[in-house]
């Protein structure tokens, strides 16, 4: 009989790596905490769905993840440690297990809000992360508070998954209500989505909401822009404003990721390296 549930305390997710607990079962990836024998400690382990074994397209982009973040070493992206292979021969992500709580469960349904300085601080950390995956020609294209870790004052961007170079992009890869709206019609995808991206998490990190997620429609950033953020919290004009940018429907509309980065390091009020 083949198995179709996640694993169990115990089982192996791949040699060496038995499984302490599942986290959660996506459209085509289990996720596990589990041990690591040969490092003495706790990883986060990505593996295909066992009913999905046989898409070989779910594994091959299970192994593209890998082999970026493996190129990868940023202090604000999550850290992999190898691609293994499950006794089924799928291939399993093993990464760093992280020890903080996503963005999203931080906002806890718009009960909280950062403060301007920790804004500051988050989108500093993110456009440096992201302007890491760029200049190594790649774009991240599902930035989500459910794809940040906050751990001990810093941003750790997780999940890429839908990750590939600028350039040509069938429509509709992402988060329906988080996709830049180049995204969701296709054509041409460069850097200004993953500013729409970030602009979207500094949104909702202000005001606690998603300015898109109460719409009837699966696309509303098609037909509608978003409310400006000073119209649910006060915020510094330059802040605000560029904020505001982020989310302009015409790509070539929004800021570039380093004049972004400056109007966030005012915000903190530290003064910034050379």
């Amino acid at each position: 009989m083949t198995r179709t549930g996640p694993l169990r305390r115990g089982q192996e997710v791949a040699p060496g790596y038995p499984v302490i607990e599942h986290v959660r079962r996506g459209e085509a990836y289990d996720t596990y905490d589990a041990w690591s024998r040969r490092r003495y400690s706790r990883c986060f382990v990505k593996a295909v769905r066992p009913n999905l074994a046989a898409e070989r397209e779910v594994g091959d982009a299970l192994v593209a993840e890998g082999e970026l973040l493996l190129s990868c070493t940023h202090p604000y992206i999550v850290r992999a440690y190898e691609v293994a292979e499950a006794a089924n021969g799928t291939p399993v992500l093993v990464m760093e297990t992280l020890g903080g709580a996503t963005l999203e469960s931080l906002l806890d349904d718009g009960e909280r809000r950062l403060t301007t300085r920790e804004l500051g601080y988050l989108g500093q950390q993110l456009c440096s992360a992201i302007r890491y995956l760029h200049d190594r020609g790649y774009l991240h294209l599902d930035l989500k508070p459910g794809n940040i870790i906050a751990e001990f004052g810093r941003a750790r961007v997780i999940d890429l998954g839908v990750a590939r170079p600028p350039g040509p992009s069938r429509g509709g890869t992402g988060t329906p209500r988080c996709m830049a709206p180049e995204q969701v019609r296709g054509g041409t995808v460069g850097p200004p989505a993953d500013v729409w991206g970030i602009g979207l998490v500094l949104y909702e990190s202000a005001t606690g909401c998603q300015p898109f997620a109460d719409a009837p429609e699966d696309h509303p950033q098609l037909t509608r822009t978003a409310p400006p953020v000073r119209s649910a919290r006060r915020l510094p004009k330059a802040l605000a404003e560029t904020i505001d940018g982020c989310l302009r429907p015409r790509p070539e509309d929004r800021p570039t990721l380093p004049h972004l980065h400056d109007v966030l390091a005012e915000a903190t009020g530290e003064e910034q390296p050379p």
